[in-house]
């Protein structure tokens, strides 16, 4: 018996729902509904159905339109739907199979023929949700590695000033929480998490002597060290992949301040791409919130602080403003992901040494 299967049977005369019902039910599950709306609320509850036996002539909304409204739901676009209808010519199956049923049965039905058909194209539905939970499975499994690999790319280029690695790690969090606060795409947002650790990869062609330099930069070393942004667009180079465009960006682009006095090409305002201007805010308040060679770490409080008064000079104010939204959210991942140093207060006059 294959009662882990679920059948949905849609047709608004209830004597065919017997009839078909007596077909199927020593052998599934069977739900039943004489209207399209009900069948579409059926759809949608924890257990939907698995396949859908529809009628085409029924009242205020037809089998046609019952369809159409599947298909262009993603929760409901797999489950397979046979219609069962008493138009039986060429044109009206036709039809039903152009509409995205997967088969077409006429009234009266042959029990013998509708259970064959149900059978198999539960075979075959429960053969690619099978596949799907494969490929999905190993899709995951690829993009974790993915993820790994980015965030060691990344602690190699923050390894000499910051060998724990969870500068990376908070930084991402951050961008992923104001992108989520900014735009409503997923796919945009997840894309923006993994690409922001590659943020400083540049550093990789920058001497130690500069890097770990504990005293202010001469104007030579700084230009140098300025030219880390570069570098980092060159070694991420020119890719068809959404994920290394995103990450070349904001590697070129994190360094430009709202209003045209950062680096390393003195753009402003929405000129500058929207994820380095996310990343932007995450990567000072977290240089802020941190100890590194030539600086001491803020309060939390005091680098929130600065980042509000930073808006609309180095930092896009409308970013400014989902930073002040989430703060509660924003001191969660500090505090989770904290450096295992105790952190130092630094004095509001030493800001100006920091921030570039």
């Amino acid at each position: 018996m294959a009662d882990e299967f679920t059948i949905l049977i849609v047709d608004d005369v209830p004597e065919n729902i017997q009839v078909i019902s007596a077909v199927l039910r020593d052998n599934y599950r069977v739900v039943a509904a004489t209207r399209g709306e009900k069948a579409l609320q059926i759809t949608q509850s924890d257990h939907p159905p698995d396949l859908i036996l529809l009628d085409i002539i029924m009242p205020e909304m037809d089998g046609f339109e019952v369809i159409e409204a599947l298909k262009g739901n993603p929760k409901t676009a797999n489950i397979p739907v046979i219609f069962v209808s008493a138009l039986n010519d060429e044109f009206d199956e036709a039809a039903g199979l152009n509409s995205g049923a997967v088969d077409y049965v006429t009234k009266p039905i042959s029990p013998a023929l509708l259970l064959a058909r149900v059978k198999n194209h539960l075979a075959l539905y429960n053969q690619q949700r099978e596949l799907q939970r494969l490929v999905d499975e190993r899709t995951r499994q690829i993009n974790e590695t993915r993820i790994e690999v980015i965030r060691h790319l990344g602690r190699a280029a923050e390894f000499k000033d910051n060998e724990t690695g969870l500068h990376v790690i908070r930084m991402s969090l951050y961008a992923k929480l104001l992108g989520e606060t900014i735009t409503g795409s997923d796919t945009w947002v997840e894309t923006l998490y993994q690409a922001t650790p590659m943020h400083d990869i540049g550093k990789i062609g920058i001497p130690d002597s500069i890097l770990l330099k504990p005293e202010e930069l001469n104007d030579s070393e700084w230009t140098l060290m300025k030219k880390h942004t570069l570098f980092g667009a060159k070694i991420i180079g020119d890719h068809d992949s959404e994920l290394l465009k995103m990450a070349r960006s904001i590697a070129e682009f994190h360094h430009e301040n709202w209003d045209g006095s950062g680096y390393p090409h003195g753009t402003a305002g929405t000129d500058i791409p929207l994820a380095a201007r996310i990343v932007k805010v995450a990567d000072v308040f977290d240089v802020l919130t941190t100890e590194r060679p030539y600086k001491e770490a803020w309060s939390f409080d005091e680098a929130a602080i600065t980042i509000e008064e930073l808006a609309g000079l180095h930092l896009d104010p409308g970013i400014v403003q989902c930073f002040t939204e989430r703060r509660a959210d924003i001191l969660d991942i500090y505090q989770r992901y904290a450096e295992t140093s105790t952190p130092f207060r630094t004095s509001f006059s030493e800001r100006g040494n920091i921030l570039n």
